[in-house]
């Protein structure tokens, strides 16, 4: 088979051959058939896979060539997806509460597991998410990762529908973000840079659009009725920051980009209105395929440009560049 990987920490995306692997107990070989290329894939590039070499990408969708000793839910044929969530180890604390996107092995496919930059992949059992008829390989890929997280943050955000919801960013993230709360019934305000974009927030969904290089992202949120939520996606920490003040009272930000530098928040923003900041970890594969099921019912689809696996260097670059519109998906 083929595979794209990373061969030592900071390294090149190079295409080998390797062995297809068989799957052993509790475990499923999947024949993939597109995989998105997510900004997460730059810690397997950049040296935090948990070793080398690593073969990336955990927005994978293909069909099941073949299960292991134990498996019974799954079966040869069955279109499957398999995302950031790689397995959980069910004798940990988060995981005996039944919070197993929490649990302390912290396997994450493409990083401590091989992923999906392959014709090939291997996963657990309880990584897998079943991926509907009406969903596209192509499609569904992205909704692996970028969906689940922005459609399980925004129903784990405390908000309800009628609420103000803020999305921050419209990349490949944020296009599905504004998506899904549209859909969700919030009254959606997209916040990006750029008053061009502003026509594309609304073709999305939005209800309003910020141009966070003319106006004054809070106060303009404050005016609306102060957000419920907000959704960062972005990796700007001064963005990201810039929505607290807009939030109303016991409102939260919810952040699931991943800025590079620290974030600056004043504490009174926080305690005089009893404002809250919380990470989002992704989901597990039951809340992506929750995601799958909502985008089929309510017409969410990615916007996606696809090119073959070994155009996987090139296609990464262009996302970490910020040139992708919206997300780049590899084909097999």
């Amino acid at each position: 088979m083929r595979a794209v990987q990373v061969a030592t920490a900071g390294g090149d995306f190079e295409l080998v051959e390797r062995e297809v692997p068989q799957p052993g107990h509790w475990q499923v070989l999947v024949r993939v058939a597109a995989c998105g290329i997510c900004h997460s894939d730059a810690m397997a590039k950049g040296g935090l896979a948990s070793a080398y070499p690593r073969v990336p990408g955990h927005e994978v969708a293909g069909t099941v060539e073949a299960v292991g000793t134990g498996v019974s839910q799954w079966a040869v044929g069955q279109r499957v997806g398999i995302g950031w969530f790689g397995g959980a180890c069910f004798v940990c604390t988060p995981c005996r509460e039944g919070d197993f996107i929490s649990c302390v092995q912290r396997w994450v496919t493409g990083l401590t597991r091989d992923g999906g930059y392959a014709d090939y992949v291997l996963a657990p059992a309880d990584a897998l998410a079943a991926v509907p008829d009406e969903l596209s390989d192509v499609e569904a890929a992205p909704l692996m990762c970028a969906g689940v997280t922005c459609f399980h943050g925004l129903r784990e955000s405390g908000a309800r529908p009628g609420d103000v919801v803020g999305i921050v960013g419209l990349g490949g993230l944020g296009h599905l973000g504004v998506q899904f709360a549209a859909k969700m019934g919030f009254e959606v305000v997209a916040i990006a840079r750029g008053a061009e974009k502003g026509d594309f927030a609304r073709q999305l969904g939005a209800h309003h659009y910020i141009d966070s290089t003319r106006e004054d992202v809070a106060s303009r949120l404050t005016r609306l009725g102060g957000a419920k939520a907000v959704l960062s996606t972005v990796t700007d920490a001064a963005a990201t920051t810039a929505v607290v003040g807009g939030l109303r009272t016991r409102g939260q930000l919810v952040v699931v980009g991943v800025p590079v530098a620290p974030m600056e928040i004043s504490a009174p923003d926080l305690i005089l209105s009893s404002r809250t900041v919380g990470g989002h970890a992704s989901g597990t594969a039951k809340d992506s395929e929750d995601t799958l099921r909502f985008a089929v019912l309510t017409g969410v689809r990615p916007i996606v440009e696809t090119t073959s696996l070994d155009q996987a260097g090139p296609a990464y670059d262009r996302m970490m560049a910020g040139q992708a519109r919206f997300r780049i998906v590899l084909t097999t």
